[in-house]
């Protein structure tokens, strides 16, 4: 067992992409986010580059997702403290097919109805999404906005359209938002 350091490795994607920074615990993946996020950069600085037996089962899956085929296994990740909700939310977002999106508004409609509540709000929805420690193993790239609005992306707008297109998204059904929102 390694010490209760965090441990990180900068994984290269294909040019459309920016490249990705996986971070661990010396054990379970703990996180993964485009190098341009503001969590990737908080890592960058704090942990320990480490080749990790979880940081290759990672790449071995991020190779056959960006070769364009869903993967048939998931590399052993932990997600620290999240809160109940946050839980659900990611379950849901976990049993999103490849190839396919949903709504925040279509998973607040879920969790309503599962608590039998009258109505959950998007924008809570949203929150749980944008909090997302393991981008693309938990597809949050998936959710979209009602109408087909791209509402955004913690990796970066660009990186959430080419996501969209690798898994054969036709991105120009969607509008992307009025305001200027950074990469």
């Amino acid at each position: 067992m390694l010490d209760h350091a965090i441990y990180k490795h900068t994984c290269k994607t294909p040019s459309n992409f920016d490249d990705l920074v996986l971070v661990s615990d010396g054990v379970f993946l703990t996180g993964l986010w485009f190098a341009n996020s503001k969590d990737a950069v908080n890592y960058a600085k704090a942990g320990k580059e480490r080749e990790l037996p979880v940081f290759e089962e990672t790449i071995r899956w991020l190779d056959i997702y960006f070769g364009g085929r869903d993967p048939d296994f998931t590399p052993q990740y932990k997600i620290t403290n999240p809160t109940p909700f946050r839980t659900e939310v990611s379950n849901i977002m976990k049993a999103i097919p490849f190839g396919k999106t949903t709504t925040y508004k279509d998973i607040a409609t879920n969790i309503a109805k599962r608590h039998g509540i009258k109505k959950m709000s998007s924008q809570a929805v949203g929150s749980a999404v944008g909090w997302n420690p393991i981008c693309i193993i938990i597809p949050c790239h998936r959710v979209i906005g009602s109408n087909g609005n791209l509402t955004g992306y913690g990796g970066g707008l660009k990186n959430k359209i080419a996501l969209l297109a690798q898994e054969c998204h036709d991105v120009n059904q969607y509008t992307l938002p009025k305001r200027n929102m950074s990469p």
